[in-house]
């Protein structure tokens, strides 16, 4: 999701799509479809044709402008199916994503290819980042209204809002063969004062379910199994159903200003009042970093800031090693010591 892409989405690309579909929908009316399908199936070259349908049907994902479809059709969905409140809960609870791998993203080793796996990223961050903070957007957009951001002079700043994919790193532990359906499960790791890291794990359709979901029912849930004793509930190791595990690191801006990630989240509400310096506060910029955060853990209880920042802070302790990567830029010597040589077809 590139800077501005969002700034144009909903004045541009929903009316265009829109009247594209209508007129669309209208020239089909037009078709006499029992007609042309009967000659599809029946007249000559059937064959082929059949085939051809059967093999795009197989490879719509690999098609060219598919990639824009999923995209833009994640932005459209949450507008339309996204309820009005979540719970404070929701910041770290996972948005899940179904795909299958298409016979086009079938690598020579006749699994999914590696570099496929950044294009389903793409669609499971876009679906996550719209459900949870879609309708802060428009809100921190409208700042000269709003006034939730300012410089480090105090002065309201002014531009188009958009979100800018920092980085991305995966880990790649099993295969996903051709045709093979999976699940990506993304949620929100943490943040710093610029960056919002996000989590995504590749998992086995069908293996894992959640234990309940945040809006209206979207699918059959887990039951929790108490031991024999009564002594607790039974805890499976998820982790031999991942995949792969993602980290991905988004930029908020408005114009060229880079926009706190804690002002974005809390801006949907998704933030409780935190003492002192706020969530935005301290030398860090991620508020008093000795603040005691001691409490009952998330999930236990109300869900008050110390929850949040305790989860934050877990998220962290993964999330700066992958903010560390950004020093190997300086390794970069332009071929000081030569290079091995310039080779064609890249």
């Amino acid at each position: 999701m590139a800077v501005g892409t969002l700034a144009l989405f909903y004045p541009v690309f929903m009316p265009a799509s829109a009247a594209a579909i209508a007129y669309a929908g209208h020239r089909a009316s037009l078709v006499d479809w029992p007609v042309v399908l009967r000659e599809f199936l029946t007249g000559p070259g059937r064959t082929s044709r059949i085939l051809l349908v059967f093999f795009l049907v197989l490879n719509w994902k690999s098609l060219p402008l598919a990639w824009t479809v999923r995209i833009f059709h994640a932005f459209a969905y949450h507008v339309l199916r996204r309820p009005k409140h979540l719970p404070p809960r929701s910041l770290f609870h996972y948005s899940i994503t179904s795909s299958r791998t298409s016979l086009l993203e079938t690598d020579y080793n006749l699994h999914k290819s590696n570099s496929t796996y950044f294009a389903d990223l793409d669609v499971s961050r876009s679906h996550l980042v719209t459900h949870l903070l879609g309708p802060a957007m428009p809100t921190v957009a409208a700042n000269a209204k709003n006034q939730l951001v300012r410089d480090k002079d105090g002065n309201l700043v002014s531009g188009s809002f958009g979100i800018g994919l920092g980085a991305v790193f995966c880990s790649f532990r099993k295969e996903i063969s051709p045709l093979q359906g999976y699940e990506m499960w993304s949620r929100v790791l943490a943040w710093d004062r610029k960056w919002l890291y996000i989590v995504t794990h590749f998992v086995i359709k069908g293996k894992v379910r959640p234990t309940g979901w945040d809006g209206r029912k979207m699918g059959p849930t887990r039951v929790k199994v108490q031991k024999a004793d009564g002594s607790g509930e039974v805890v499976e190791d998820w982790s031999k159903y991942v995949i792969a595990t993602a980290i991905s690191k988004y930029v908020f801006k408005l114009g060229r200003f880079t926009v706190h990630p804690a002002i974005v989240v809390g801006a949907n509400g998704l933030l409780p009042e935190r003492p002192a310096e706020g969530w935005t506060g301290g030398e860090s910029g991620t508020g008093t970093p000795d603040e005691v955060i001691e409490g009952p853990e998330a999930g236990e209880g109300e869900w008050d800031w110390r929850a949040v920042e305790r989860e934050r802070r877990r998220g962290m302790e993964f999330a700066e090693h992958f903010a560390a990567l950004d020093g190997t830029n300086d390794l970069f010597d332009g071929g000081e010591d030569s290079a091995i040589g310039r080779f064609p077809i890249g």
